[in-house]
């Protein structure tokens, strides 16, 4: 699901470019849903997309094994959300993700 036209080698590069390329808002797990404070929006599953899909892993600590996903909402917002994986990972927002269609590509 990674996009091989962008290989990073931190997660703070991949933000950084990210962002670069639109992706300004950040997501967070609010419930059943995803919420993103900068514009006070609610977005449920159906109403997202993941665009791309990075995982990052420390090199000796199990806490630094993170996620990064790059979503875009029906309504034209994109944006991130960062999550660790593994023994780490937040089940809820997990279970959330995988509802989320990944675009052809992505």
């Amino acid at each position: 699901m990674s996009n091989p036209n962008h290989n990073y080698s931190t997660l703070s590069e991949a933000v950084e470019d990210l962002k670069g390329r639109g992706y300004t808002y950040e997501f967070n797990a609010d419930h059943a849903c995803l919420y993103c404070e900068k514009i006070s929006e609610k977005f449920q599953a159906t109403d997202l997309v993941i665009t791309a899909v990075y995982r990052f892993e420390g090199m000796s600590d199990p806490d630094d094994n993170v996620v990064l996903y790059a979503l875009e909402s029906k309504s034209g917002h994109k944006g991130i959300l960062i999550d660790a994986y593994g023994a780490y990972a937040d089940e809820h927002k997990s279970a959330f993700l995988k509802d989320i269609p990944v675009a052809a590509g992505g």
